[in-house]
């Protein structure tokens, strides 16, 4: 049996584009498409802003994974907040 992380060690996360709000809410992990590969954000990450590429944004929660295609923008890190703020931002279920 996988013990689950407890409500203090999640992070809080925020999807944006200029057209709507796709996500906000807790997470375990994070793993974005940088400008230069893939990041992975997990709690207690150091603070960073990163300027996003065109990829797969994948967002593990406890009701299963979230998936969204973005496309340029920047990632924020700060206090176990994640803001991804993206250009373009597409749901998908692609895994």
């Amino acid at each position: 049996m996988t013990a689950t992380p407890s409500a203090d060690r999640r992070l809080r996360v925020t999807v944006i584009s200029p057209s709507a709000a796709a996500f906000s809410g807790a997470a375990t992990s994070v793993i974005a498409p940088a400008h230069d590969g893939e990041l992975g954000i997990l709690y207690g990450h150091a603070p960073m802003v990163v300027l996003l590429g065109e990829g797969l944004l994948r967002i593990r929660t406890d009701d299963g994974p979230r998936r969204f295609r973005v496309a340029r923008g920047f990632l924020q890190v700060l206090d176990n907040t994640v803001a991804v703020l993206a250009e373009e931002v597409e749901p998908t279920a692609e895994g």
